[in-house]
């Protein structure tokens, strides 16, 4: 058994059983990885992949456990690295994360510069996706953090942090009759059709609990990911906007007029967070730091060593976090 043979029944798997593009991605040839992947099965005497004629169709239910075995092993070979690499040169080095476009956007882009300085030779990688996906990615150990605010119950296979508090601004044309309203109300929002986020990003629960719990109707015309696509329908006049505050910029936004809408909404909370035995390199710990200052080593080694999220929720319930 070698550990290039477990790495391609991974891949073959993360990679819709498509070899073909398994070996594209990995720079080989088709044939080697599908002469090793047999070279696996006969000596371990089970077939890990059920086929028809040459192709996969699926994978079988002992496949299913070795394929599972094996990226914990995978997951482990990349630690040692991890370890041996901090100690030869804990300045180099990559680091992956998944998160939404709110926050690749609007909260991350000054953390990223700095930590850049702080670090050149360590290369960044930003992947944009559902809290779905971004949970995937991080529990399969492909993106070293995962940094959400909704679907937190998704990750449960990580050590979760909260970092910081936000709520919501409405956004509305300059000669929009809302501009003349000294405080909002729910009735005001719910007056009009609104252009917010699909359902499950950038704390679209929180905004659907709200108008539920005061018995309104939302007449939700058009959602999106994308709060820069959301303000450019509110500029067509579909509708008001309803978005995260931190994501109006009075530059770029100066034709569009933000309305605080904090009161009505509660806050929701953003998490930054990695897979339970993740060796933390000094610069991922400094990245932690830098986005959620209150998030330091001793803090962070406090999370790690909690053996329930009971546990963890309760080093941070007496804690209070920033707001953006």
């Amino acid at each position: 058994m070698k550990l290039q043979q477990l790495r391609y029944i991974w891949e073959v798997a993360h990679h819709d059983l498509n070899v073909s593009a398994t070996a594209q991605s990995l720079f080989t040839s088709q044939p080697g990885i599908s002469k090793q992947i047999r070279l696996l099965e006969d000596e371990l005497n089970v077939e890990i992949f059920a086929r028809s004629g040459k192709h996969l169709t699926h994978v079988t239910q002992v496949g299913e456990v070795i394929i599972a075995m094996a990226g914990e092993i995978l997951r482990q070979t990349n630690a040692i690295k991890q370890v041996a690499q901090e100690y030869s040169n804990e300045k180099e080095g990559s680091l992956s994360i998944a998160t939404t476009h709110t926050q690749a956007r609007y909260a991350l882009p000054d953390i990223i510069s700095a930590f850049r300085n702080n670090y050149p030779q360590v290369s960044l990688h930003m992947n944009q996706g559902s809290p779905e996906q971004i949970a995937e990615l991080a529990a399969a150990g492909e993106v070293d953090f995962a940094i959400a605010t909704e679907g937190i119950g998704l990750f449960n296979d990580l050590v979760m942090m909260p970092c910081y508090l936000w709520n919501r601004a409405v956004v509305v044309p300059k000669d929009h009759p809302l501009c003349s309203v000294s405080e909002l109300s729910l009735e005001d929002v719910a007056a009009h059709p609104i252009v917010t986020y699909v359902f499950g990003f950038t704390g679209r629960s929180k905004l659907d609990e709200s108008f539920r719990n005061a018995g309104l109707s939302a007449d939700v015309v058009f959602t999106a990911t994308d709060t820069d696509v959301i303000k450019t329908y509110v500029r067509l006049g579909l509708g008001i906007g309803i978005i995260a505050k931190m994501a109006y910029d009075q530059r770029q936004d100066d034709d569009l007029v933000a309305l605080d809408a904090s009161h009505l909404f509660d806050p929701s909370v953003t998490h930054i967070g990695f897979r339970k035995g993740t060796f933390l390199r000094r610069y991922m710990l400094d990245f932690i730091e830098a986005f959620a200052p209150h998030l330091d080593e001793e803090t962070v080694a406090r999370a790690v060593a909690a053996g329930t999220r009971a546990e963890r929720q309760a080093i941070f319930e007496d804690l209070e976090l920033p707001v953006r």
